[in-house]
């Protein structure tokens, strides 16, 4: 794992924050072989999450990507809805999502998401192959249609699909 996804992947794990990558680093992590410029995470939304992803947001100096002159940061108001935050870390791009595909939550996703070693130590939750590729078809974006061949190449592969 690239050492800017993995340096926001350990300052959520210092605050102990529950997640589960999806997107194109959950793609590469299970062997897609794309490029990606942004670490794409499902938070659960309970209060207590949502303040230790704040403290960890903030520690990642999190801005608002659209405008990062305007240094606008999150808010626990908007990290406890379904939305997207498209933030700029210290680290580079931290796509914090609600929600993906046709309305999947963590509750929902953590229970298809397997434990993958992103380090020595740090174990990370990443979207098992058929759910990044059943959330990748809802979604229907370009980019998102863009890796699909790719995603079921890689479970052809592996013999599951």
């Amino acid at each position: 794992m690239q050492g800017r996804f993995r340096a926001n992947i350990e300052v959520l794990a210092q605050h102990d924050v529950n997640y589960s990558v999806v997107g194109g680093v959950g793609a590469v992590i299970q062997g897609c072989p794309i490029t990606t410029f942004d670490l794409e995470i499902v938070h659960l939304r309970s209060d207590e999450n949502v303040r230790r992803l704040l403290g960890a947001l903030d520690e990642l100096g999190a801005v608002y990507g659209f405008q990062p002159e305007r240094r606008l940061r999150p808010t626990v108001e908007a990290l406890a809805g379904t939305g997207h935050h498209l933030l700029q870390t210290v680290h580079g791009p931290l796509d914090v999502l609600g929600e993906i595909g046709s309305g999947h939550g963590y509750d929902e996703l953590i229970g298809q998401s397997e434990s993958f070693l992103a380090g020595e130590s740090l174990t990370v939750n990443v979207l098992n192959l058929d759910w990044l590729i059943r959330t990748k078809e809802e979604a229907g974006a370009p980019k998102d249609i863009a890796v699909l061949e790719l995603l079921r190449e890689v479970r052809r592969q592996r013999g599951s699909g």
